[in-house]
C-alpha cells in the first residue's frame, strides 16, 4: 500500500510549485495589462490626428469650391464637439469630430485678420504628448 500512495504523490505538484507558477502569470499579467494601456493611448492619439487631417482637408475643399467668397465652412463647438455648417458650394463637405474618450479636447480657433497669421486653427490634446496636435488653413 505505501507504494500505491508514492505514486499519487509523485503525479501532484506541491504548493511551492503552485505558487512560483502563480508568481509568473502575475508578471506576465502586469506588462501585459501595461501594454495594452499604453497602446489604446497610441490608437486614440492616432485617430485624434486623423480626424484633425480630414476635416482640414474638408475645410479647404470647402474653401475652394466656394470660389464666390473664398471662405471657410463656420464650426461650432459644443462640450468640445465640433461640427461644420453646410459648404456653401457643395453641402456634403461637413464634419462632426468627437473626442475617442468624449472629454472634449477639440479646440477650435478663427483669426479675425487671416492676412498676416492662419484663418483657424483646430487643436486636439493628445494623451501620449505633452504638446497639442494641430492644424490650420494652407490658403
Amino acid at each position: 500500500m505505501s507504494l500505491i500512495n508514492h505514486k499519487i504523490m509523485k503525479k501532484s505538484f506541491t504548493l511551492l510549485e503552485m505558487l512560483v507558477v502563480l508568481g509568473i502569470i502575475a508578471v506576465l499579467v502586469g506588462f501585459g495589462a501595461v501594454n495594452y494601456s499604453t497602446a489604446q493611448r497610441k490608437a486614440r492619439d492616432a485617430k485624434r490626428r486623423g480626424d484633425l487631417k480630414a476635416a482640414q482637408q474638408i475645410m479647404e475643399q470647402c474653401y475652394s469650391v466656394n470660389t464666390s467668397s473664398y471662405q471657410y465652412p463656420i464650426i461650432t463647438n459644443s462640450s468640445g464637439t465640433l461640427t461644420s455648417a453646410a459648404c456653401p458650394g457643395n453641402a456634403s463637405l461637413t464634419f462632426t469630430l468627437v473626442d475617442p474618450l468624449d472629454t472634449g479636447t477639440y479646440k477650435y480657433s478663427i483669426n479675425p485678420n487671416p492676412t498676416t497669421i492662419s484663418a483657424y486653427k483646430i487643436t486636439a490634446d493628445l494623451e501620449t504628448s505633452t504638446t497639442d496636435f494641430f492644424v490650420e488653413n494652407q490658403q
